[in-house]
């Protein structure tokens, strides 16, 4: 009988980082502002504006989502 050869195993995407965190064409990781969701009668429509943009993924959490989007 002929013996399969070894391959490696496949990593599972975490489905909630994927959702949450975006890998530009560069490598870098961009996500979404806090502060957004609620209460937006309050804030002043310059910062509602800033909040829309991405941002980068500070350095020291780039790692851990990096593990967690494999294929990315």
């Amino acid at each position: 009988m002929a013996r399969k050869p070894k391959t490696k195993l496949k990593i599972k995407t975490h489905r909630g980082a994927a959702k949450r965190f975006k890998v530009t064409a560069g490598g870098k990781l961009l996500r979404r502002r806090s502060h957004k969701r609620h209460l937006l009668s309050t804030k002043p429509a310059k910062r509602i504006r800033r909040l829309r943009k991405a941002a980068a993924v500070h350095p020291a959490d780039a790692r851990n989502v990096r593990a967690m989007l494999p294929y990315a």
